[in-house]
């Protein structure tokens, strides 16, 4: 297995998403800053701390590739939105995450109305003027994780094909003349904030790619169609945008993210955490397209509940590629068992080499706003991790 000090971080067998449980003293802090009783510098030295403890934390949990739990996020789509000028949005949407209502249903797909007022990419918004990149947000979180990391530091990004999906195109048409001149100027944007972070030193960028599954979900298919558009088309122009992202970055590792979102919620029952999702349906139908034609080193698949199907469609998978299988749930805190990893880790390898394979947590483990487990539960997770990837990769 490769060591936290490798040079290739395509080969590490343990990764995760990004997203880490927040410390309580952390949400006090945002609640209060959102509530306009703290100020930003104060928001920003409860982050440095947190941010030097979980990296800290990381690595003494022995995990290969490191981040900042994306502590200075509300929400991991701001890596894109609070980057940006352009989009149409109040001008104060920090009370948003405090009112929107979202369906608390346990065990039950969570909806909510993407039409509301709110952030953008949160919600779906339009385009004001055409956008211009004001700050690039990860690179702003990568300096600084880097400053007090002792392993490499991954820093993770939205990809366009969310960003297109909640793009209000129809409204928008002054800035814009359709999606594909949308998309175009997003990977634009994106590819100077990739551009910013290499030549800052980072060595792994992943690209949060949630969307896809939206192309095997019957939901999103029919909205897709309401708007007027086509999914397959969608679907063929968010892989040309996810490459012509990635392209011309050597000695870079490229991940993606895939899943069918990472709601949650608390039973009323018993007190524990319990799935939610956004999307259903298995890879099948997309497996193919997806995973032949992507061009980056790593995908990160969800792989922790029916929902996501069995590991046949992994056949598809090329052999430059290395599938990192989502296994841990971030959405209970019941502890998976070494015999049980192992086991589905040996079914994937029937699809595909040992090799080519890794595995992590299926998502990440929660914004701001959202229900999560303990931190000890997280770590303890983490441990499983690394100790069912030491046995299996050793």
């Amino acid at each position: 297995m490769a060591s936290a000090a490798s040079n290739d971080l395509n080969e590490i067998r343990v990764d995760h998403i990004g997203s880490l449980v927040r410390p309580a003293k952390l949400r006090e802090l945002f609640a209060r800053f959102d509530g306009k009783q703290a100020s930003s510098e104060e928001l920003r030295q409860a982050q440095d701390e947190a941010i030097r403890n979980v990296i800290a934390s990381q690595e003494a949990h022995g995990l290969q590739i490191v981040t900042d739990g994306e502590f200075r996020r509300h929400n991991f789509q701001e890596s894109f939105s609070e980057a940006v000028a352009g989009f149409d949005v109040p001008q104060d949407t920090s009370s948003y995450y405090k009112t929107r209502q979202v369906n608390l249903n346990p065990l039950e797909r969570a909806e909510q109305n993407f039409d509301e007022t709110g952030p953008a990419i949160i919600t779906r918004r339009g385009a004001a003027e055409r956008l211009k990149l004001v700050r690039n947000v990860p690179l702003d979180e990568f300096r600084y994780s880097q400053s007090v990391a002792k392993a490499p530091v991954k820093t993770t990004l939205i990809g366009p094909d969310r960003v297109a999906q909640r793009f209000r195109w129809e409204a928008s048409q002054a800035a814009y003349n359709g999606l594909d001149d949308f998309v175009d100027h997003v990977v634009a944007i994106q590819r100077q904030m990739i551009f910013e972070l290499v030549e800052a030193g980072c060595k792994y960028i992943q690209i949060d790619a949630p969307g896809y599954t939206a192309y095997v979900d019957q939901v999103s298919l029919d909205r897709m169609r309401s708007r007027g558009e086509d999914p397959k088309r969608n679907f063929a122009r968010s892989i040309d945008a996810d490459n012509a992202l990635i392209q011309g970055f050597p000695g870079v590792t490229f991940g993606i993210h895939v899943c069918r979102g990472n709601a949650r919620t608390i039973d009323p029952n018993t007190g524990k955490l319990v799935p939610q999702w956004h999307r259903e349906g298995h890879y099948d139908p997309i497996a193919e397209q997806l995973f032949g034609s992507l061009k980056h080193d790593r995908i990160l698949l969800e792989y922790d509940s029916e929902r996501a199907g069995g590991f046949e469609p992994l056949r598809f998978v090329p052999k430059d590629k290395v599938i990192v299988l989502g296994l841990i749930t971030t959405k209970s805190s019941d502890i998976e068992t070494v015999v049980d990893l192992k086991r589905r880790i040996d079914q994937a390898s029937r699809y595909v080499p040992l090799e080519q394979l890794a595995i992590s947590p299926q998502c990440g483990f929660g914004g701001i706003d959202s229900k999560a487990m303990s931190e000890d539960d997280m770590w303890r997770k983490f441990d499983r991790l690394v100790e069912v990837a030491g046995q299996v990769w050793s």
